[in-house]
């Protein structure tokens, strides 16, 4: 019985995370109806407040569950890239290129610092910093990287690219922003290279 009950919660916060995402994604945080919401999917306000909490808390697991994807699809982006140098760069590009996405635009880079508040202190995002970090201490290792203070460089390497998804969410012409951002995010890593690393070399 228990368990049975445990499914149907998971269930219903399923239902309100995949309602909330198209309402947020289409209207905005602040146009957003909790009402509509919880009436689109058969439930009552008080099963949103049991969940999240409140609107925001609601809001913040959407941006979580889209935030958790883009980075899964940063990863494999960076896979198929290869490893070390060219995956670091690769999964920037990928996150930076994923703000041309309307849903991404709306709901994560330009709602999701308004509501939430600093980016930085996402989960989400502290899930990313480690990998960028984990990343960047293993080609400092490999002498590929300067000696520089990892957690630092994870976290100027990580903003550049946030901030120029941000730039290209809030521009009027995102499409043409896009290829300014992504020269110049790669230039602003270079400068890390302990050495010159050709295409392709890791």
């Amino acid at each position: 019985m228990k368990r049975t009950r445990s499914e149907g919660m998971a269930e219903n916060r399923g239902k309100l995370i995949a309602a909330a995402r198209k309402a947020f994604a289409e209207k905005g945080f602040s146009d957003a109806s909790m009402d509509a919401l919880t009436a689109e999917v058969g439930l009552t306000r008080g099963a949103l407040y049991h969940n999240f909490g409140d609107k925001r808390g609601l809001f913040a697991a959407v941006v979580n569950q889209i935030d958790s994807e883009m980075a899964e699809r940063a990863k494999g982006r960076a896979a198929a890239a290869g490893e070390g140098w060219d995956a670091l760069l690769a999964e920037g590009a990928a996150y930076i290129e994923m703000a041309l996405d309307p849903e991404v635009q709306r709901i994560v880079l330009l709602d999701g610092p308004a509501v939430l508040g600093d980016p930085s202190l996402w989960p989400s995002q502290n899930s990313c910093l480690q990998v960028t970090r984990q990343a960047v201490e293993d080609l400092m290792s490999d002498g590929i990287l300067k000696p520089v203070d990892a957690e630092a460089a994870a976290r100027l390497i990580s903003g550049a690219a946030l901030n120029a998804a941000m730039w290209i969410a809030a521009s009027a012409e995102p499409e043409s922003v896009l290829p300014r951002a992504q020269e110049a995010f790669r230039a602003l890593v270079e400068g890390l290279l302990a050495r010159p690393v050709q295409a392709g070399q890791s």
